[in-house]
């Protein structure tokens, strides 16, 4: 248990510094989505304000023909309409106007009527089978792109006629459904917008002023341009930083009313998407508000980071405070073994020291038995004897570099080769992938480099200093094949430039001893093949696993 107690600490402290971490996360989202829905109410509130304000300008006008017994002419309803100065206070009203109800045949004395007020003619359009006509017969500001809507049915189409219809039911303002402004007429350019319909009553009496004129009934309406009126009600300093989105009933694309130029942020996602419902003249709209560019959130999202941090930084603090402690009561407890395993450890050192040394002096010994009996003289006997304790050297001072563990192949080859050849070897000489050998593989594959490269320099024209300057006569490559314990070496040794190269009458030495280091030493095959352009040696030995 003392062993993991590290563990369980870090662990511990890091749960609660990221729970901590996590709970501070979840506050500065929840504080950032309370900070956008009351921004977001804000732009609401304004643009309801905006509306009722319009809406109020419509109340105004039928209080007006309330007034008048409904007996406005053009000339009085266009002066109370300048008076309003529409374009500053009333961004995003196209205008109001008056429809007459009527029944279908009826159309004539409309016309009289509205040829009296304006002085031209204009025919009641389009045809119909429906039982009523509500003819436009009062519009302002007329100007002469609106001339054309003077007569103009709207029961005719379905959107309008779905308001009218809710009108003639009671006297509230009744708001139709999307329409294209302008398109009824033919206009050249058309708006996106909605109207809104009040029905006005007016009955004759008996002492009317103007008695040729016939009873009046119609409705009051107001055509609104959606995107002048929303952009005025949300372009109030200061700017709010909402996208929004406004749909007549369903979020449906056919059904978009409004949408803000201003790109959402896409980092918040729908996690800040604030959805609302309001009422405009008995109709209902969504309303969807996300976030901009321009939203700051109320607090750092940085600050859950730098918690859930510093929570792990004390966490591993306290985890390597209770490792120290552990490794020093640890030390004290080892220190009474270590004493005792010191003695024992140089006990081994010396045995394995002295197994070395008289391996090396026997090895030693038998090649200067060998190499005595094959020397002519003590010149002779003095070089051979000198070049194969250098080979035996160079292995023995790899294994001393990486403290008798482990030598590569290639590097051995590198110095044997150039303690015969020089230490300028050429390129491509080597290939081969990387082998560490061990100890006893080392010495012998020392020595038998060393033998083969000498008898490539006596016998061949593989070693000699004018090919090596070229294209290398002279070629080793390895390769491993097999895994695991089956794993074995193949090594070619390739000599080429020799002329009529036939197999030694007489075995001589180095062969025997290369032969001895291979098969007896390594437990590996050698082969040699004597071509007519060069010496060819194969072998192949196991590697352990």
């Amino acid at each position: 248990m003392k062993k993991f107690f590290p563990i369980v600490a870090f662990i511990a402290v890091a749960l609660i510094s990221l729970t901590m971490a996590g709970f501070a996360y979840f506050a500065t989202q929840e504080a950032a989505r309370i900070k956008f829905e009351a921004t977001a109410d804000d732009a609401l509130n304004r643009i309801e304000g905006r509306i009722d304000l319009h809406l109020s300008l419509l109340r105004s006008t039928q209080a007006l023909f309330d007034a008048r017994n409904g007996d406005i002419s053009r000339g009085e309803f266009k002066a109370f309409f300048s008076a309003l100065d529409i374009d500053k206070n009333f961004a995003g009203l196209r205008g109001i106007g008056f429809l007459r109800l009527a029944k279908t045949g009826d159309e004539a004395a409309i016309e009289r009527d509205v040829l009296h007020d304006h002085g031209t003619a204009h025919a009641i359009y389009p045809d119909t089978t429906l039982p009523w006509r509500t003819p436009i017969v009062l519009f302002e500001p007329l100007d002469p792109s609106n001339q054309s809507s003077i007569g103009y049915d709207m029961f005719t189409d379905p959107v309008r006629r779905e308001a009218i219809e809710k009108a003639m039911a009671d006297d509230q303002q009744h708001a139709s459904g999307l329409v294209k402004l302008g398109q009824e007429t033919g206009a050249a350019q058309t708006f996106t917008g909605f109207l809104v319909f009040a029905r006005l009553n007016v009955e004759t009496a008996p002492d009317v002023i103007n008695a040729s004129r016939s009873s009046t009934s119609g409705f009051l309406y107001a055509a609104f341009r959606a995107r002048d009126l929303f952009q005025t009600a949300l372009s109030r300093t200061p700017l709010l930083p909402v996208n929004t989105e406004i749909y007549d009933g369903k979020m449906d694309a056919d059904n978009l009313l409004f949408q803000s130029e201003t790109p959402p942020v896409s980092t918040f996602g729908d996690r800040l998407l604030v959805s609302r419902k309001i009422t405009v003249a008995g109709r209902q709209w969504t309303v969807l508000f996300r976030p901009t560019s321009a939203f700051s959130q109320p607090s750092s999202r940085a600050i859950p980071v730098m918690l859930g941090l510093f929570g792990l930084l004390l966490a591993g603090a306290i985890a390597l405070v209770a490792r120290y402690q552990e490794r020093a009561y640890d030390a004290v407890s080892l220190l009474h073994e270590t004493t005792e395993k010191s003695l024992l450890e140089k006990d081994l050192m010396l045995q394995e020291m002295k197994h070395r040394i008289k391996n090396s002096i026997t090895r030693v010994l038998a090649i200067a038995r060998q190499t005595a009996s094959h020397a002519t003289d003590v010149k002779e006997f003095s070089s051979s004897f000198s070049a194969r304790l250098q080979a035996m050297a160079a292995s023995q001072d790899m294994l001393t570099r990486s403290r008798w563990q482990k030598a590569d192949l290639g590097d051995l080859l590198r110095i044997e080769l150039g303690q015969v050849f020089g230490k300028e070897l050429p390129d491509g000489i080597l290939s081969g992938p990387q082998v560490l050998l061990d100890e006893t593989t080392t010495q012998a594959l020392g020595l038998t480099f060393h033998e083969l490269a000498t008898n490539a320099l006596k016998y061949g024209e593989a070693g000699s200093a004018n090919t090596l300057k070229g294209d290398s006569a002279l070629k080793v490559d390895w390769s491993l094949e097999g895994r695991g314990r089956d794993r074995m070496l193949a090594l070619n040794w390739r000599e080429a430039g020799q002329k009529q190269l036939e197999a030694p009458a007489k075995t001589g030495f180095g062969t025997k001893l290369i032969d001895l280091n291979v098969t007896r030493e390594l437990s590996g095959t050698i082969n040699r093949h004597f071509r007519d352009d060069g010496l060819s040696v194969e072998i192949r030995i196991p590697l352990p696993a």
